[in-house]
């Protein structure tokens, strides 16, 4: 059996030395799209469509879609597959906000763009770069988050440190994160600031905040010793210096990116909030697969790993979500995809114990055709899973 999971991570390690820039070029396919529903239920999605961002709405939980409103103007190469994608959220007042990364001519790199519709989807303001550094670099895999309060945050993979650390003939490994606020609802964005050196190059950030508004982004690392875990840290306040703090030990060493972005979610919430919930992959070559734990957000500790999914099929990419429930107990979904043969599976566990413990794994959907990653959606009520596939789009209930 060791011998079994060594082989599965040594090939997972093969596939990551030229996946780099499969999972970077800009795609024509509309597979990898984003989503969210808005208080009142209906269901946003954006997709790309030859260099177009594209947003369309349902208002029967995806049975049909509105004609589709261009957001750019102009085509760009837009990254759109894997864990690039264009991104959508909903702000409290129904504002429609959207952020994609243009891919530029030099490899690798790119511009991160913003987008506002404040009449309700029916057309969209002129897109903005959202930083103030225009070198041709790696500025990618961005992360949008609505605060409660409206505030917008945006966080990115970035690269000039890196540039700048050659320049002097210095050491540095990875990349580092970035991020920008606007507090004028999309209007403008603040200069961005560095949240962290030493980010994993090419795997997804995940943000979500505390009760008080505070956002919390999770990305995975570039420890000592080249080992590639996760850690996490406050947005700070003001001028205030990041705290980071490292949220898994699977002490995975790869001089390499996985592509591979955990998912994030936080724990219960109002005065009932206790941290985050993780789930993510580890490559290690002792028992590599996908693993769930809880971030204790005051303490900073994380709870003992429990595994999940089935190495033999491939299972990653998972997405976690959780709501209070009616007796205040908090449920959680999590979902993940597995490949059998010729067949994409989304797999799910519910839990009504705040994560403590776990109903057996189940499939939620299947297609012979190519498909996307999971995620999960809801409406403050209702949870669904939303997939999309070669063989159309599914929004299928979970509760």
């Amino acid at each position: 059996m060791k011998k079994l999971l060594l082989s599965l991570c040594l090939l997972f390690t093969t596939i990551i030395s030229y996946a780099h820039e499969e999972h970077t070029m800009p795609q024509k396919s509309n597979m990898a799209i984003s989503v969210a529903m808005d208080a009142a239920g209906k269901l946003w999605r954006a997709s790309v469509r030859d260099g177009i961002v594209m947003v369309d709405y349902s208002i029967d939980l995806a049975k049909s879609f509105s004609p589709a409103v261009k957001v750019n103007a102009v085509p760009q190469k837009i990254g759109a597959d894997g864990e690039a994608r264009p991104k959508i959220a909903i702000s409290p007042e129904g504002h429609i906000y959207l952020t994609w990364t243009e891919a530029l001519k030099t490899p690798f790199s790119g511009y991160i763009w913003f987008a506002r519709s404040i009449n309700a989807g029916k057309s969209f303001e002129k897109p903005q770069i959202v930083h103030t550094d225009r070198s041709e670099i790696t500025h990618r895999f961005d992360a949008l988050h609505i605060a409660p309060d409206g505030k917008i945050t945006v966080t990115w993979v970035d690269k000039r440190d890196l540039l700048a650390a050659k320049a002097v003939n210095k050491k540095y490994d990875g990349a580092a994160i970035y991020y920008s606020v606007s507090s004028d609802k999309g209007l403008s964005f603040q200069p961005e600031k560095k949240l962290a050196d030493n980010s994993c190059e090419c795997c997804r950030i995940v943000t979500t905040n505390k009760p008080d508004g505070t956002v919390v982004a999770m990305w995975r690392h570039v420890f000592e010793g080249s080992e590639r875990d996760h850690n996490i840290a406050e947005i700070p306040k003001a001028d205030l210096k990041p705290e980071l703090h490292r949220a898994t030990f699977g002490h995975w060493k790869i001089d390499g990116c996985p592509h591979h972005g955990a998912a994030l979610a936080a724990g219960a919430a109002g005065k009932d909030w206790w941290g985050y919930h993780m789930a993510y992959f580890e490559g290690n070559d002792a028992n590599p697969g996908l693993y769930y734990s809880r971030m204790d957000g005051v303490a900073w500790a994380s709870s003992t790993a429990k595994k999940f999914g089935n190495d033999h099929h491939q299972a990653g990419h998972p997405a976690i979500l959780s709501v209070s429930g009616q007796k205040e107990e908090e449920l959680v979904w999590l979902v993940w995809r597995e490949v059998e043969a010729k067949s994409y599976k989304i797999m799910g566990m519910f839990s009504d114990s705040g994560g403590r413990n776990w109903g057996d794994a189940k499939i939620l959907a299947s297609t012979s055709e190519k498909a996307d990653y999971p995620t999960l959606i809801s409406n403050g009520k209702k949870v669904y899973l939303s997939w999309n596939t070669l063989k159309g789009y599914q929004l299928v209930p979970l509760n």
